[in-house]
């Protein structure tokens, strides 16, 4: 926003509009202490300030250039005062992409008069200043940030043209991110919660999706693109998709987005790009059984609705997600970096299906969302429920650190209000969502035995996580994330949790907590665990009285009541720290930026020096943990917590131990968790990080450097050759990871087989798919 123009704008004698003047802090501040003291002005926080403060209010405000107030005026008569600002310099630095034209607007309208409200005055007065913008300050849009629950200006601002886009955390409130474009001014929101659905959010998920299905699928040696001239042509079905691509190491192709084009026999022009139509055209190639075909279309519309519901929302620019919080504030920051993600599964081309999720659902429980949510809680006879807890802990001392004392009062009174003994139950954690759909339905017969007992919200709001079914604690995120059952059909996986795998999670991450605390090499390395220190299953339904067959342990029903608590890594930063999802570092904001390219010039350091330094910390000791105690983790995006200091990666956290760690050689581990030993061949071992941290990461982060041109892609597997060396020369299983190639295990391939569950966890490794060998990038 260049400097304000000091202008007075008069009322329109056709439309009767408010006259906008610049404020005079010595004139008016009396005026403006009456309006903020009353309490209909209790949204500005201001209500204390004498006339002193507000005219040093005022007077600042006018004395920074970003910054400019004015007075409304109707009929001569004050009735209003405006702020306007910068966005990209005052308020909304921290989450809004500002362009140049855009402008904040703050509005505090006079009380109402004792003898009556004027009707229509405040749509009039904001009307006047969102025109005011646009006619003397230049803008193309307007923004502001109302409390989400200040409903009335909201709807005021709906009227006049805003667009709600999305919650944030700004000036210690939760707003209600909207902007007006000013070509629109006068056309109401009115579009609903299907507006993500136009058109123009529409067509650039579905131009998105078919860039990445085109590339991934080619990367797995599904389709094979043939040269056209200077570009590339696949032909699928009826359609002849043409493109300009460049390759990079691991067969990772970028296809170029604009370039892309559909043709189709017949038809004369271009026809529109659709992702369904795609997969149509390549059912043959894909392998999509006819039985499943449908429930994969499903996943892939769900996957573009979500990405047009991101296109509209936009989101913070990458340079503000590798800042981080200006007010330093880093639980913030954090979630910023959690709901912007678009890729949290960068492989995947149907990554978000959430089937079962409605409208409403979406917005609430969608990671991208950003919204908050209160579980709901239940009461569970003990003598059908195992809660398991680590070894540094007891019950009370779960329960005291995880809720409130006035909550478990709360619980234990409508428990004997209904004459049950509370000792005789246990609390669970369940999602809303899964409450409504599932257990007050599925699980009728279980509440009526009063075997369960719903105990209504809890007290936390609590933040969804890439990780759909779990959430962190925002009012208090030194508590444990809470990690549910969900039974939405999300990825090839109806997402449930397993009772019986909950038994043993603590233990297995007291195990693997233990080994990674006694390791020099780890220590070093600032390496650490969020452990799930607690989980509890229900076993008292009807579909755990019917057999322990393959066929009855399969049972979706079986896996819809379990719960565990995860560390959060906020109580173990230290000042100066700040975390962030590694999937951050795959991420492109809503204008192509990459926040891996932010993050290396936020450091100011050499971009190979960056790239070491974050292989130090995430690969090191992944590579170590394999070849020294031969303990594969799932080292993907969303399962690592980089802890960023000044831009760069000192340390890492992993998570999601207790359902996906393994134990891959003969190791004595503790009696009771047995499962997670399945000893492998050297060839297989070695699979885990070529498949999850090579290709499954690594490939996708070379890229994006090279792309941008931070760093060529022969740099970075230079340097992720070198850490291996270090990693693995040595150690108790001397893994070559350097071999010159490797089998290429393929994700897509296990959903595209198997839409509903696309790999058995308890064979895993029998459940891979291969397509040939790989070369590997680091070889000798």
């Amino acid at each position: 926003m260049s400097a304000p123009v000091t202008v007075a704008v008069p009322a329109d004698a056709t439309t009767g509009l408010p006259s906008v003047h610049p404020v005079d802090p010595d004139r008016d501040a009396a005026l403006v202490q009456r309006w903020l003291g009353h309490p209909a002005s209790s949204w500005w926080a201001m209500t204390d300030h004498d006339v002193d403060a507000v005219r040093t209010y005022l007077r600042d405000v006018q004395e920074d250039p970003a910054q400019t107030g004015w007075l409304l005026r109707r009929h001569g008569e004050p009735i209003a005062y405006a702020e306007t600002y910068d966005p990209g310099v005052v308020l909304l630095t921290d989450v809004w992409d500002a362009e140049p034209g855009d402008v904040g607007m703050h509005l505090l309208v006079a009380p109402p008069p004792a003898d009556g409200r004027v009707h229509g005055l405040t749509s009039a007065v904001v009307r006047a200043v969102v025109e005011h913008c646009r006619d003397a300050l230049g803008a193309r849009r307007v923004v502001v940030e109302p409390d989400v629950r200040n409903l009335a200006v909201q709807r005021k601002n709906a009227e006049v043209g805003f667009r709600a886009l999305r919650e944030v955390d700004v000036d210690g409130k939760r707003a209600l991110l909207s902007v007006l474009d000013t070509e629109r001014i006068g056309v109401p929101d009115d579009d609903g919660p299907a507006a993500h659905l136009r058109p123009e959010h529409l067509e650039p998920a579905q131009r998105h999706l078919v860039a990445k299905a085109i590339a991934e699928f080619t990367h797995e040696r599904l389709v094979a693109p043939r040269a056209d001239g200077d570009a590339w042509a696949l032909d699928a079905g009826d359609s002849t998709y043409r493109f300009r691509a460049r390759v990079h190491p691991l067969e990772h192709w970028v296809v170029d987005e604009a370039s892309l084009t559909r043709s189709r026999r017949g038809s004369c022009g271009p026809v529109p790009l659709d992702a369904q139509e795609l997969v149509l055209g390549l059912q043959h190639e894909l392998g999509i059984p006819d039985d499943l075909l449908g429930t994969y279309l499903e996943e892939i519309a769900s996957t573009l609705a979500s990405a047009a519901a991101k296109h509209r929302r936009g989101g913070p620019s990458a340079a503000q997600l590798a800042h981080g919080r200006s007010d330093g504030d880093v639980v913030a920051g954090f979630q910023d970096a959690e709901a912007a993600m678009t890729e949290g599964h960068p492989a995947f081309v149907a990554a978000n299906g959430r089937i079962g999720f409605g409208l409403d659902e979406y917005r609430a429980y969608a990671p991208e969302s950003g919204g908050r949510f209160r579980y709901r809680w239940l009461a569970a006879r003990r003598e059908h429920t195992d809660l398991a807890l680590a070894a540094d802990r007891t019950e009370q001392q779960h329960w005291a650190a995880e809720l409130d004392g006035a909550a478990v009062d709360r619980f234990r009174d409508t428990l004997e209000r209904r004459g049950l003994d509370p000792d005789a139950y246990t609390w669970f954690p369940v999602h809303p969502w899964q409450w409504q759909h599932r257990i007050a339905v599925t699980f009728a017969p279980d509440l009526g035995r009063q075997d369960l007992v719903d105990l209504g919200d809890g007290p936390d709001d609590h933040q969804p996580q890439q990780s759909i079914r779990t959430a962190l604690n925002r009012a208090s995120p030194g508590r444990s994330y809470v990690k549910t059952a969900l039974a939405v059909q999300n990825m090839g996986f109806l997402r449930g949790m397993s009772p019986a795998y909950m038994r043993t999670t603590p233990a297995v991450n007291d195990w693997v907590a233990g080994l990674v605390a006694a390791d020099p090499v780890l220590a070093d390395a600032g390496f650490g665990i969020l452990r799930e220190h607690a989980a509890v299953g229900y076993t008292g339904d009807a579909w755990h009285r019917i057999g322990s067959g393959p066929a009855q342990r399969g049972a979706p029903q079986r896996k819809m009541l379990a719960a565990l608590w995860r560390e959060s890594p906020v109580p173990r930063l230290t000042p100066g720290e700040r975390p962030v999802t590694m999937a951050a570092l795959l991420h492109r904001d809503a204008r192509g930026r990459s926040v891996a390219a932010a993050l290396v010039q936020r450091s100011g350091l050499d971009a190979a020096t960056w790239v070491g330094r974050y292989l130090d910390a995430y690969l090191r000791p992944v590579v170590h943990c394999l070849t020294e105690h031969q303990l594969l983790f799932m080292p993907h995006g969303e399962n690592l917590v980089l802890v960023l200091r000044d831009g760069v990666v000192s340390r890492v956290f992993m998570k999601d131990i207790g359902e996906e760690v393994v134990v891959v050689g003969d190791v004595a581990v503790p009696d009771g968790i047995e499962r997670i030993v399945h000893p492998v061949d050297d060839d297989e071992a070695a699979l885990g990080v070529f498949t999850d941290v090579f290709d499954g990461v690594l490939r996708h982060l070379a890229a994006i450097l090279d792309e941008d041109g931070v760093l060529p892609g022969a740099v970075f597997w230079r340097l992720v050759g070198s850490c291996v060396d270090a990693a693995s020369v040595g150690r108790a299983r001397p893994l070559d990871l350097r071999v010159p190639d490797f089998e290429h295990s393929c994700l897509n391939r296990l959903q595209l087989r198997n839409t509903l569950q696309m790999v058995d966890l308890s064979a895993q490794t029998e459940s891979l798919i291969r397509a040939g060998r790989m070369p590997n990038p680091v070889a000798r």
